[in-house]
Parts: structure tokens; C-alpha cells; sequence
């Protein structure tokens, strides 16, 4: 990785430490809510605990949503191990923490691991929440130590080869006005 590409990868974790409100970013396994799969087709392997579906696939859980092409299901001894999703792109939906918004991130392809409690974004990833975002080639997330690393990839395809940001102020002007904390002019 190159000076200015570790730089920006090292300015986006501490931008994104600083945001409150970053939602853990996964499904939860220990949730009561089940996880409902929607598709126009489906294929079961049960001898290898993969699980296939094609068309329009959706899983919901709660209010945590995940929309792609294809989406392959990998299950262990220990339950639901891996997620894959496809799409163009595949869009991953769920509220923050905090309630106040959503996030909405879409790649090309979006894979959620339970072993490693990580979700990766590839092929033009976009994160949105509240008007920020955050535009990479790959977008790790680390959902155990809420560690986020971003790469701009080589300026292939859409992407001009450079993680982006766009961070929105704390408070706006309009925000202060009606409080009264600053003087009209």
C-alpha cells in the first residue's frame, strides 16, 4: 500500500472511531428473530451445509435487510457460518444503534463471516449513514473491534482508485440558530 493510500486508510478509521452511532454491521446470531430468506430459486446441499439462491434474494432479520442476485448460505456444526451475496450491485440494509437513521451499503459482492465476526464490501463498496459516506474498491469491517480498513483499489471500472469521504458536521448551522446558540446576522 502506497504513502497516501495508508494515510487515507488511517484518517477513515479514526473519522469512523469518532462517529457515534456505527451499527455492528451484521446479522446476529445470538438474536431470537430468525433469519428469513426470500428467492426466486433455491438449492440445499444438506451433506455440505450450503444453501444456494438465485432471483431477487432477500434476508431479513428484523429490520436488518440484504438484497442481491445470488446469495449462498454456508452452516458449520455451530450454525450459520457464511454469507455470500452477489449482485449489481448487492445492498445491505440496517438501522444504527442509536436508532436515528440507517445504513445502506451496496458492492458488487458482500460476505459476512462469523468465525472472523467480519463483513467484507468489493466492486465499488459505498457505506452511507446520516449523509456520511465512504466509497473504497474493499471495505473491511471488523465487527468485533469495529475496525473498518478501506482500499481504493487501481482505479479500475467506476472508481477513480481512492478510498472517499464524506463526513458531515456534528451539528448544523440551521441546528444552532434555533437554539440560540449563535446570533442571527
Amino acid at each position: 500500500m502506497t504513502q497516501p493510500r495508508k494515510h487515507t486508510a488511517r484518517l477513515l478509521l479514526a473519522v469512523l472511531a469518532a462517529l457515534p452511532g456505527v451499527p455492528a454491521l451484521a446479522f446476529d446470531l445470538d438474536s431470537d428473530v430468525p433469519i428469513t430468506v426470500s428467492a426466486g430459486n433455491a438449492r440445499l446441499d444438506d451433506a455440505q451445509g450450503v444453501a444456494t439462491y438465485t432471483g431477487e434474494v432477500e434476508l431479513t432479520q428484523g429490520q436488518t435487510r440484504l438484497t442481491a442476485d445470488r446469495v449462498v448460505i454456508h452452516r458449520d456444526s455451530e450454525g450459520l457460518s457464511r454469507i455470500e451475496a452477489t449482485g449489481s450491485p448487492a445492498h445491505y440494509r440496517q438501522p444504527t444503534e442509536d436508532g436515528a437513521g440507517e445504513t445502506d451499503a451496496r458492492a458488487h459482492t458482500i460476505t459476512w463471516s462469523a468465525q472472523d465476526r467480519q463483513l467484507t464490501f468489493e466492486g465499488d463498496a459505498v457505506i452511507e449513514q446520516n449523509g456520511n459516506l465512504f466509497r473504497g474498491d474493499t471495505i473491511h469491517y471488523d465487527t468485533a473491534r469495529r475496525v473498518v480498513t478501506a482500499d481504493g483499489g487501481q482505479g479500475t471500472g467506476a472508481g477513480n482508485g481512492r478510498v472517499e469521504m464524506v463526513i458531515q458536521p456534528r451539528t448544523t448551522r440551521q441546528e444552532q440558530e434555533s437554539d440560540g446558540s449563535t446570533q442571527g446576522q
